[in-house]
């Protein structure tokens, strides 16, 4: 396999402020654009040219990457003029492909951080012979996934909406969002109009009597679709639990990118990290969050499993539990915001102005 497709259209509403100045893909996570960890797992795998399906802000990830050929990769660009969903993105870039009718291709989504072990899902369609094989992963609780039962063979037998009793709950293994489609396949698919693998293609090649095979690898796998979860993502590459080649330096409780300042008596845990021309006053006490490239965290600041934006900044003692603060934000001293807040960009909290408890 020497080719994949990388959904990379989508435009991140849940993750917002994050993504309106920024495509989700292109949020750094462990200092890096997010997208960079997935191009890198890609090419350690073997692929060698990857064509990326953009949408929203598209115009983004072709200054940035290029040609590919830093990572090693051949990269191509196409960019939806209208949103065609997952199936029809996938059809839309097809004519930028190499592979010939039998040949696989890898597809795999853009928001996804993952240890899966590409090679055996390759492996997995080509022993088997399927027209599609599928990443599955089992979780504890299906309730808000699609489900995929498969038979004793791993063949898929059905693909399930979210179930909404427990009676329909008949397997734990949900679609992980990792593919390797026949290259034919692909050709089939609906041009020029929306289409939904999951709702769509999936079932019908079911129905058809397709082959379509799950593989189950419970490794690390996370969907970053929440700024939670975006968080928890970049903490967990920088402690070594999520597998990237891609992160620029060594595993540990911190990650601090070379123009950085932080004061000698802050303290960073958690998976924590300071982007590039950011600042970290005296005293700070920051634990399993990101700040991005030019952020200021003032002295004694606490902040906890939060994402400060680039350029923003952090007022003397305010203190940060689950927060995500846009772009250019500033937060004034003496401020408390907790968990699931969300200041947008450009926005100004004064000092003193929001607090869960007394201010004495």
């Amino acid at each position: 396999m020497t080719e994949a497709i990388l959904l990379v259209g989508g435009k991140g509403t849940r993750l917002r402020p994050l993504t309106v100045r920024t495509p989700k893909p292109m949020v750094p996570a462990a200092g890096v654009p997010f997208l960079t960890h997935q191009l890198a797992r890609a090419r350690a795998a073997g692929v060698e040219h990857i064509v990326l399906a953009t949408s929203y802000l598209a115009e983004v990830f072709e200054p940035y990457f290029g040609d590919g050929s830093a990572l090693g990769l051949r990269l191509e660009y196409v960019t939806e003029q209208e949103p065609l969903g997952t199936g029809g993105a996938i059809r839309n870039v097809a004519s930028r492909l190499h592979s010939g009718p039998d040949d696989p291709v890898l597809v795999f989504n853009g928001d996804i951080l993952t240890g899966l072990d590409i090679r055996a899902l390759v492996r997995t369609h080509r022993t088997t012979g399927a027209d599609v094989s599928l990443h599955l992963t089992k979780v504890t609780d299906p309730r808000a996934y699609g489900l995929v039962p498969t038979d004793g063979t791993g063949r898929v037998t059905a693909f399930l909406e979210k179930p909404q009793t427990p009676e329909e709950i008949v397997t734990d293994q949900i679609n992980a969002g990792a593919y390797v489609f026949r290259r034919s396949v692909i050709d089939a698919i609906p041009a020029g109009r929306p289409v939904s693998v999951e709702r769509e293609t999936f079932p019908q090649l079911l129905t058809t009597g397709a082959h379509l095979q799950g593989m189950v690898d419970s490794t690390y796998w996370l969907d970053l679709g929440t700024p939670a979860a975006f968080v928890r993502g970049s903490a967990d590459l920088v402690l070594g639990r999520a597998p990237s080649p891609a992160v620029p330096g060594r595993c540990g409780d911190r990650l601090v990118l070379p123009t950085a300042s932080v004061a000698t008596d802050a303290k960073l845990t958690g998976g924590t990290v300071v982007g590039e021309g950011a600042f970290v006053g005296e005293g700070a006490r920051i634990s399993g969050s990101t700040l991005l490239s030019g952020a200021v965290v003032e002295p004694g600041a606490v902040i906890t499993d939060s994402l400060i934006g680039a350029c923003s900044r952090i007022g003397e003692r305010s203190i940060l539990t689950g927060a995500v603060i846009g772009d250019g934000a500033v937060v004034g001293a003496d401020n408390e915001l907790r968990d699931g807040v969300r200041v947008w960009c450009d926005a100004r909290i004064p000092a003193g102005a929001v607090r869960f408890s007394s201010d004495q």
